[in-house]
């Protein structure tokens, strides 16, 4: 679809796109293909697309993937859709679905196993985040995340410690994800061309969790509090919830500096202390 059959479309049907839904839709043809290129896809594989907008990807998608699960917030959007992919959408054995939600509450409403999926979407910048999250949360999350998004949220989850970008967005996804590669892509590839620089990002799951379910929410509450305030030292923060003992102890035997800040820890650091701790009977 390019740019042209783009505003034709928004036009005829009195369209005006939403800055706060996000609304800055990718036509360029070479960074789609680039992007179902990083997924890697085959007729095996399923596919959760969050915020299909005029359907450009989708096309892509359908036509590489064995099904393709559209989630669509905008009403307007979903017409457009439903009557441009008619003939798919109607046919018994048709490989795609297509849903009007907000996909945030769909995904926490309607919990699946999203194991054998893969994440391939333009996510809407304004739930980006959280919609990642969740996903990363999920007790059965996706083999593979390929999204494209803000630079700021694309350099958060490629972060590593002790950088500027690490925090708390990074170590929630990265517990489940591993970063694989990125790439920008410039503003004016998408109508109407944002305020913000893109980028498109893959996270694939890792093979062997680094914590156990049950621990996950222990290393959640570890991180946030870590972070609540960056320049302070960890210790100091962590004693709102854990005893002093605990967290010396626990410290000490991981070699933690006490005047540590949480930027200073890897990963991997984050996920032995969550161990540690989780040990203790107040958690």
């Amino acid at each position: 679809m390019t740019l042209t059959e783009m505003r034709q479309i928004l036009g005829t049907r009195g369209i005006q796109l939403t800055k706060s839904l996000g609304q800055n839709f990718l036509h360029d043809g070479n960074q789609l293909r680039r992007i179902v290129a990083a997924a890697e896809l085959t007729k095996a594989d399923k596919v959760l697309e969050i915020g299909p907008g005029l359907g450009p990807l989708t096309e892509l998608l359908l036509a590489q993937a064995g099904e393709v699960l559209a989630v669509e917030m905008d009403r307007r959007l979903v017409e457009f859709l439903r009557e441009h992919f008619n003939s798919k959408l109607k046919t018994q054995n048709s490989n795609l679905q297509l849903h009007h939600a907000d996909a945030l509450k769909f995904l926490r409403d309607e919990p699946r196993d999203w194991s054998d999926w893969k994440l391939v979407a333009n996510l809407p910048y304004s739930v980006a985040s959280p919609i990642l999250v969740e996903l990363a949360q999920a007790e059965h999350s996706p083999k593979l995340i390929v999204v494209t998004l803000q630079l700021e949220v694309a350099r958060r989850l490629m972060a590593g410690a002790d950088t500027d970008d690490y925090g708390v967005l990074t170590l929630l996804v990265q517990l489940r994800y591993q970063p694989r590669e990125w790439f920008k892509i410039p503003a004016t590839c998408f109508f109407p061309a944002p305020d913000v620089e893109s980028a498109c990002v893959t996270l694939e799951r890792r093979a062997q969790p680094l914590l156990r379910r049950a621990q996950e929410t222990v290393f959640t509450r570890l991180v946030k509090l870590a972070f609540s305030q960056r320049r302070k030292m960890m210790l100091k923060l962590l004693k709102q919830h854990w005893p002093v003992e605990k967290l010396a102890g626990a410290f000490a035997e991981l070699k933690i500096s006490p005047q540590e800040r949480a930027e200073k820890l890897t990963l991997e650091q984050f996920a032995r202390l969550t161990r540690l701790l989780n040990t203790s009977s107040e958690t």
